[in-house]
């Protein structure tokens, strides 16, 4: 009997410790979820001080595991074209004027539509793909810019503390890119508020030793979509119909017909 008692209680306290444990490691595993950057940002050739400012954006946004955990991702780009991405899978939907493309940017494939005619020939539906991811590549990142900064092929630089146009003492970084896009020599300069530290400003170079700016624009009226933070305000320019959704039908990936989003958002 008295062994069974010291049994008992022996099994009972390697329980107890082993619970113990898997809270701790839990805990810990939240803690240090963090803001790992993407396979391929140069860390060597980056700023700490750069680094530190960009990981600062992302928990403001919501952190790394909201951001993580989103997963359709819908708007307007400047009234010209309505984008639907699933960020899980990599399925994109782009509608512009008479073109439907219905891509996955991970593996370049996918279908076009044209005036509501599939697109069977092999070199022009190769082309349009390009022509979609590439749609995608631009339009995203005027939206979703903050959440890459630790993206493949970035070097981030820190510039000091500067003003944006409209007074907010920020922190300046600067972006340059290597072997990604469809425009790696770009250079991007961008504002950080040194209080909430989210992005209030940016400045765009075709050519990263140009002296001349292509444009110079706000970020400006964040709101909160789901769990993260997007602004679509570029002061004179505005990206609209800003969307989130953790469900969405393949229909929306996979047909011609142009779905109605904002009937599929939940009030």
């Amino acid at each position: 009997m008295k062994t069974k008692i010291l049994l008992f209680l022996s099994l009972f306290f390697v329980c107890l410790i082993q619970s113990c444990g898997s809270g701790t490691t839990q805990e810990a595993t939240e803690a240090e979820y963090g803001n790992p950057p993407a396979e391929g940002f140069n860390i060597e050739g980056s700023d700490p001080k750069a680094i530190e400012v960009a990981d600062q954006v992302m928990e403001a946004m919501g952190g790394r595991k909201a951001w993580d955990n989103t997963r359709h991702i819908a708007w307007n780009f400047f009234g010209s074209r309505n984008l639907v991405w699933d960020k899980w899978t990599g399925d994109v939907r782009v509608d512009m004027r008479n073109t439907t493309f219905l891509i996955n940017i991970n593996d370049n494939t996918g279908k076009a539509f044209i005036d509501g005619r599939e697109i069977t020939d092999s070199d022009t539906l190769n082309n349009l793909i390009g022509r979609g991811k590439g749609a995608w590549i631009n339009d995203s990142y005027w939206l979703l810019m903050p959440y890459k900064l630790k993206d493949s092929g970035v070097t981030l630089k820190y510039k000091g503390e500067e003003a944006t146009n409209e007074g907010v003492m920020s922190d300046k970084l600067e972006l340059t890119f290597e072997g990604v896009g469809n425009t790696p020599n770009n250079r991007y300069w961008v504002w950080v508020d040194k209080t909430d530290h989210l992005v209030k400003q940016w400045a765009y170079y075709r050519n990263a030793a140009d002296t001349s700016q292509g444009f110079n624009v706000p970020f400006k009226n964040y709101q909160k979509m789901g769990n993260i933070l997007i602004s679509g305000d570029r002061g004179e320019r505005q990206l609209t119909d800003i969307m989130v959704f953790d469900e969405l039908p393949s229909s929306v990936y996979k047909s011609k017909e142009k779905p109605d989003l904002a009937a599929m958002k939940k009030p």
